[in-house]
């Protein structure tokens, strides 16, 4: 006959280690790993369009910080502006050395417009053909004010500025489909032909360049009609200057009429853009959260499908002594796993994306760790969520009505 002690041990329940909820909890998954999957699918989703939008923004930020970083913003562009009654007009002569004698200033450069002269690929090509490419007169000291680099040849110096030479802005060789200088590659320009002996690597706190045919300032102004007249000042300042050179910059370009006058400072247009990404990033990140609650929806369903299909084997673990703590801690890990696995799947997804997207513009690939993170939390927090009613409706099932449903 056995003792009290004894009878106790038998009638009482085993606990479940860590193991075995991962194991009965990925029972179900196992059995149907079709239905496993497209459930995770949609969590996944959700994860991966989240993490992706962090990561491509989070990227392109370190860009910009490293494209400030490398051109500074200390750059500050002059240009015309306008009369009171909207005609146009046109900087002093003297303005660029007005400018230079300002004592925070470290350089000065200038640019003109061409007008009415194009460039183009050869001389059969019609004239309205533009490219919107511009043609400027610039000089000699352009790159080493505006930040800019040569990928192919050679920048104009004080004998190439004199003569037919021309360098061309990053897209503007790109639309003239001119790989590289050398001194067989000549282009079309007012009538004449002109060797391009260099291409510019992208401005970015100067784009215009970029479509731009730029030429010596002595030859534009012997050989195609250029009025001389500066249509775009590049002055560099010293770090700490920068808004108070910016603050004169007007009255000392024109004292006369300063109010036609436009300053901006050229690193604002990427610390814009960056604003711009984050407005964005808040709007996708709550799309990529809209996925991921209809992916939590589905693995709800999923689960209570489960539940209405494993009557019998949750009746027949009730007669074997399983208690209804124990079905709801099997049913709600079975929740968590499938959950896991789209969280995981989406994380990966997401840094693969963010990875390949980077890399493809060139740029610095960043998934901060909070992201990941807190994706894997987000979805443990959904798969917890999801699984509660489905766990909580097969612990009320009787055994004996378990076992006795089909």
């Amino acid at each position: 006959m056995r003792s009290p002690a004894g009878i106790e041990r038998l009638t009482t329940p085993a606990r479940l280690s860590a193991a075995d909820v991962v194991r009965v909890g990925s029972a179900g998954l196992r059995t149907r790993p079709l239905r496993a999957f497209l459930s995770a699918l949609g969590i996944a989703i959700g994860i991966a369009a989240m993490l992706s939008v962090v990561g491509l923004a989070a990227s392109s930020s370190e860009n910009i910080n490293r494209q400030l970083d490398k051109f500074g913003t200390n750059l500050l562009r002059v240009s015309p502006g306008e009369t009171v009654f909207g005609d146009a007009v046109h900087l002093p002569p003297d303005a660029s050395a007005m400018i230079g004698r300002i004592d925070a200033v470290t350089s000065v450069t200038t640019t003109g417009t061409v007008r009415d002269v194009h460039v183009y690929r050869t001389n059969y090509i019609p004239t309205a053909l533009t490219g919107s490419i511009s043609v400027l007169a610039a000089r000699i000291d352009l790159l080493g004010t505006v930040g800019a680099g040569v990928t192919s040849g050679t920048w104009l110096n004080e004998a190439t500025a004199r003569y037919p030479a021309v360098v061309l802005g990053a897209r503007a060789a790109g639309r003239l489909g001119i790989g590289a200088a050398g001194p067989d590659v000549q282009v079309w320009l007012a009538n004449r032909w002109f060797t391009v002996i260099g291409v510019l690597a992208p401005v970015p706190l100067a784009p215009e360049l970029d479509t731009a045919a730029l030429v010596g300032w002595q030859v534009a102004t012997s050989d195609l009609r250029f009025d001389g007249h500066a249509t775009t000042i590049y002055t560099r300042t010293r770090d700490d200057a920068v808004a108070s050179v910016a603050a004169m910059l007007a009255a000392t370009a024109n004292p006369e009429h300063p109010n036609e006058v436009k300053v901006s400072r050229p690193s604002d247009v990427l610390l814009a853009r960056a604003t711009t990404d984050a407005a964005l990033r808040a709007l996708l990140i709550g799309l990529g959260g809209v996925s991921l609650l209809v992916g939590g929806i589905g693995v709800a369903n999923t689960m209570i499908i489960s539940v209405l299909e494993r009557r019998s084997e949750i009746g027949l673990r009730r007669s074997l002594g399983a208690t209804r703590g124990q079905i709801r801690i099997q049913f709600l890990a079975e929740s968590l796993l499938l959950s896991a696995l789209g969280g995981i799947g989406g994380a990966l997804l997401g840094v693969l994306v963010t990875v390949g997207f980077a890399a493809a513009n060139d740029w610095p690939a960043v998934v901060p760790a909070w992201a990941s993170g807190g994706g894997i939390v987000a979805t443990l927090i959904i798969g917890t969520c999801a699984g509660l009613y489905p766990a909580w409706r097969a612990a009320r099932l009787s055994p004996t009505e378990a076992l006795a449903s089909p």
